[in-house]
């Protein structure tokens, strides 16, 4: 790679590609930010939506122009104009619905986390390879221009040795005291709903961690709230992540290596910009996404990617795989476990 200019992304096209037809599970904020993206940049369509009160369904549907709604998650996964549901409920029912969907013949495309643990994760895997539907994690930024960018400059490898992998995403979350994240029976905590980015971002660059340490502290309700994780990788190099619902931080990544260095600016889970920096070079090169999407609008990507890899016949997807799925939600699992075993010790 030059370093004078950033390669090309590598992206699915947001229009004139595959289109499969969406059916919502759970009408929530994020089911109306991913129907949005999903309306206004791309050519998918989400046909119906399902919810335990039919007055939600049919109200989100007016509300996003959907022709169908049903008031029960069963009613959906029956309707035969759905090819693929996504699933947006609280994460403590993500297994749950989303083997239902599966049991009824659809694809699924479940929201992060994929479950509450690796072996529930496990479990939707499982079933879905047994029935041969496609099946993943809504890990959207893996589908972003940028990530894309990150993955060619992974393969060149731009970076000489990793020694280091920093990434964070804090947000206050004591504004909204009812929010799910605080609450022990929906599986939340803070590693689940935000913390599962940066741990993501390791495995994205790294993979699968040789060891993990954990320390953070808990909420009165009984939740993970701040946790700061290092990992430890074969060869010697680690990742240094940090989440936190009870303040706001920079919500960048980096990535150091002998030869070189990446900033993924704020905020790097969302179509934002990247520097490069070769060793010795304090100027270095610069890209920032120029699509117009911003924000949540990345969710476009994922899905778009998830109709190309179903027409393609995958059951999968080989940019964000099941195995990295399960392989993060290990990685959380242990983390959790440490904080709760240093709580109560």
């Amino acid at each position: 790679m030059s370093f004078r200019a950033f390669p090309d992304p590598v992206v699915t096209p947001l229009r004139g590609g595959p289109a499969v037809r969406w059916g919502i599970v759970a009408p929530g904020e994020i089911a109306g930010d991913f129907t949005n993206a999903l309306h206004t940049h791309t050519g998918q369509r989400v046909v119906a939506v399902g919810s335990r009160s039919a007055e939600r369904a049919a109200a989100f549907a007016a509300r996003h122009g959907i022709p169908r709604s049903h008031g029960s998650y069963d009613a959906l996964f029956a309707d035969p104009a759905v090819d693929i549901v996504y699933v947006s409920s609280p994460n403590s029912e993500h297994a749950r619905l989303a083997c239902a969907a599966i049991a009824a013949g659809k694809h699924v495309l479940v929201e992060k986390p994929m479950a509450a643990s690796a072996a529930e994760a496990g479990t939707i895997a499982g079933a879905a390879r047994a029935a041969g539907v496609f099946a993943m994690e809504a890990m959207w930024s893996a589908f972003l221009p940028q990530t894309s960018i990150v993955r060619t400059l992974l393969a060149d490898g731009v970076f000489g040795r990793i020694a280091v992998v920093t990434a964070d995403f804090g947000a206050d979350f004591s504004g909204i005291p009812d929010a799910i994240v605080f609450r022990p029976e929906l599986a939340g905590g803070v590693l689940r709903d935000i913390g599962i980015y940066p741990l993501w971002f390791s495995s994205f660059v790294l993979g699968a961690p040789q060891t993990v340490d954990a320390f953070g502290s808990m909420t009165p309700t009984g939740v993970d709230e701040q946790a700061a994780v290092v990992l430890g990788f074969a060869g010697g190099a680690q990742a240094v992540l940090h989440t936190t619902m009870v303040a706001d931080t920079p919500t960048c990544a980096t990535i150091n290596g002998t030869d070189a260095r990446l900033e993924v600016r704020r905020p790097f889970l969302m179509p934002s910009a990247l520097s490069l920096y070769r060793a010795g070079d304090d100027d270095g090169v610069h890209w920032r996404d120029e699509t117009g999407l911003a924000g949540r609008d990345g969710l476009a990507w994922q899905a778009v990617a998830v109709a190309q890899h179903i027409a393609d016949g995958l059951t999968e997807s080989p940019i964000h795989p099941l195995a990295e799925t399960l392989s993060v939600l290990a990685t959380l699992d242990e983390a959790r476990r440490q904080l709760l075993t240093r709580a109560h010790s």
